[in-house]
């Protein structure tokens, strides 16, 4: 009976299916601010930097890459496995000459100096009574 409800689903385990955070904003950041820059982590855990690519476009930055699997085969996987793209929209203009980066134990760093020169678009509006 299992089977047949499973194929169903065209996979073996449908509700494991279910559990890709492909679909969910992977990966994780943690996001920091101080006067001078915005600070990125992402955790991609069981990746290498040849895996990820950055890109800054004006404001917008783009974390993008796959996640293989180490077997072709596999019977039974709790693994996430596949493409992704992230895009953080920053909302302050970028020293893109001035950005490092870097990859420790699965987590991707990020400096970004903020351009002194230019102010945060998010503008307050007040609230009249």
């Amino acid at each position: 009976m299992f089977d047949d409800v499973s194929r169903t689903f065209g996979t073996r385990f449908p509700s494991l299916g279910q559990l890709s955070p492909f679909n969910g904003g992977w990966p994780k950041v943690e996001i920091s601010e101080s006067d001078t820059e915005l600070r990125v982590t992402a955790e991609v855990p069981g990746m290498e930097e040849k895996d990820i690519e950055v890109l800054l476009d004006d404001d917008v930055l783009t974390l993008r890459g796959e996640k293989r699997s180490e077997t072709d085969e596999k019977d039974y996987s709790e693994g996430f496995y596949g493409r992704f793209e992230r895009r953080i929209r920053l909302g302050y203009e970028v020293e893109d000459d001035k950005v490092k980066a870097s990859f420790t134990n699965g987590a991707l760093t990020l400096a970004l100096p903020k351009n002194p020169n230019a102010q945060s678009k998010v503008k307050r509006i007040p609230i009249n009574h």
